[in-house]
Formats: structure tokens, sequence, C-alpha cells
């Protein structure tokens, strides 16, 4: 009992530290009838080569990107633009001043880093050597609560995979912010290989801690439903 004390009483310091830190601003709470915002998700996957969705992609009103996933040298197959970029401390890349960061925290120690990267830059270790310091808009940080990350992986996964992929709870964001989802690069190459258009992976690394093959199946089945158009 005492360490589950201890250890809410460690989340609410760094939680208040980062509302101290991070303006508080309402985004993208502009929803109406008059409105149809169209949205780009950008996974990672290999199957992205060749595909010459890029002017499709920066198309969209909002373009999200994940983690390090690349433009430079891609634009052809994944366009140029990005106005959010979903990281956590280990993904983490430098990006422009009106890019919005779309922050995913895993554990406590991710909400300390966000707060460092803004204020001491002292924190760099994690699982392994993170940032200390990024590139990006203070002002356009959305740091998405823990609940609903527990949300996507119990409603939507039913508890597949250890936790959701950042690719997986993006696109479900995305649809509380947009009136048409667009969703690319995500799954397996052509080939049945799980690799990144940037780089390969390495095969024993398949899916890792995610469900990624359940994910995938339930991309598939919202595409069925007219819920999301994807694009493989």
């Amino acid at each position: 009992m005492q360490n589950t004390r201890s250890g809410w009483k460690d989340y609410k310091r760094v939680v208040d530290k980062i509302f101290q830190t991070i303006p508080d601003k309402e985004m993208h709470r502009d929803a109406g009838p008059e409105r149809c915002r169209v949205c780009s998700v950008v996974g990672n996957s290999g199957n992205l080569i060749n595909s010459h969705y890029g002017p499709m992609i920066d198309d969209g009103d909002f373009v999200f990107r994940i983690n390090r996933g690349p433009t430079k040298g891609f634009e052809q197959d994944v366009g140029s633009r990005t106005t959010h970029r979903v990281i956590y401390p280990e993904s983490a890349v430098d990006m422009g001043n009106s890019t919005h960061m779309v922050f995913f925290a895993f554990k406590l120690a991710d909400l300390k880093w966000l707060v460092s990267l803004f204020t001491t830059h002292t924190i760099k270790q994690q699982n392994k050597v993170v940032k200390i310091t990024t590139k990006a808009n203070m002002s356009l940080v959305m740091v998405v609560s823990p609940g609903f990350m527990k949300y996507v992986h119990h409603q939507w996964l039913n508890k597949h995979g250890r936790y959701p992929s950042t690719g997986f709870m993006t696109v479900i964001m995305a649809f509380h912010i947009c009136d048409k989802v667009r969703v690319y690069g995500f799954g397996a190459d052509k080939d049945g290989n799980w690799n990144h258009y940037f780089e390969r992976i390495r095969p024993a690394y398949k899916t890792g801690i995610h469900g990624g093959t359940f994910e995938y199946v339930t991309l598939k089945e919202l595409q069925k439903r007219n819920k999301l158009e994807l694009y493989e």
C-alpha cells in the first residue's frame, strides 16, 4: 500500500509539473456540421515503397506521422507535409515549429522526460539513451492521457499485445478530431515482412510487443464498415 501511495504521489507531482510547463490549450474541438476535415495517418510500413501516395497524403487537412518516419528522400511515396508528429521519448525527432507534438507516455519516466525536454534538458537515459533536446514548439504539444491508451487497448484490441502501437492509437485518436480518416502504410509489406519503408527490421522482431496482426485486421474491418479509407 505504501508503494502504491508513493507511486501515485510521484505521478501526480510529475503531471502537475507538466501542466505548469506546457500550455493548457484546447485543440481541435471545432467539430460541427459545416466542417469536413480530412486527415492522413501515415504509418511506416514497407508497403509504402513505390506506392506514389505522396500527393494524396499531403492533400489531407492534417497529416499525422508516426515516430521517426522521415519524409526527405521519400516524398513521392509518403509526402512532405507533417502537421502532427506522434512520438514517445525513444522515438523523438526534431520537428518544425508549426508541427504538433503528439506525446504518448508508456511509463512515468516518459512524462519526466517530457518535462525535462522543455526545462532542464537533463534526462537522457530510458530503456535506451534518448535525446536531451528536441526541436519542437512547446505551445503545440498534445499529451495523450494514459486513460485513452487503456481504452484503446481494452475496447478496440481486446488486450492483444502488451499495449497498442503508436500507429494504431493515432488512428483511433484521428477518429475524434477528423471527419474522414485515410490510413497509409500499416501492416506487413507485399512479401509479408514487417519492415519500415526507410529501414529493415530484423526478422525476429516481427510485430514486437504489439498485437500487429490483430491491429491490422481491425483496420481492415473498419475499412469494410466504411469508417476509414485504408491504402495498402
